[in-house]
């Protein structure tokens, strides 16, 4: 994940912390920075990976059905910044499963997009 987006993530998350509905809302580790060397960094993500850590699944996750759904999906970008191929296809997946998928590209329109998915 890059800076900006890991910025609006946490400030995302810290609004969050204010509404007891949101309490499960989670990140994925997707994107997550790996201390170490090159060969401890590739160690580390083949123990992601082999735990279910997946390519492509997005940032934030509310596990809240409403409005028909069964939860919310959101993918954070910055600037121009578009979805991956794998990004695509996993948004395209939940939708098709019955989730709500939103990019942002602030923790402004996140928290938007969370507060008219819950009625706040």
């Amino acid at each position: 994940m890059r800076h900006f987006e890991s910025i609006h993530q946490k400030a995302l998350f810290n609004w969050a912390s204010n509404y007891p509905a949101l309490k499960w809302m989670h990140s994925s580790i997707n994107g997550a920075f790996l201390a170490g060397n090159k060969a401890q960094r590739a160690k580390r993500m083949a123990v992601l990976k082999s735990q279910g850590a997946k390519s492509g699944v997005w940032d934030v996750f509310l596990p809240v059905a409403k409005n028909g759904y069964h939860g919310l999906y959101i993918e954070m970008k910055y600037g121009r910044n578009k979805l991956t191929e794998k990004q695509e296809s996993f948004g395209e997946f939940v939708h098709s499963e019955g989730y709500l998928t939103h990019t942002c590209y602030s923790w402004l329109e996140a928290k938007d997009v969370i507060s008219d998915y819950m009625g706040f």
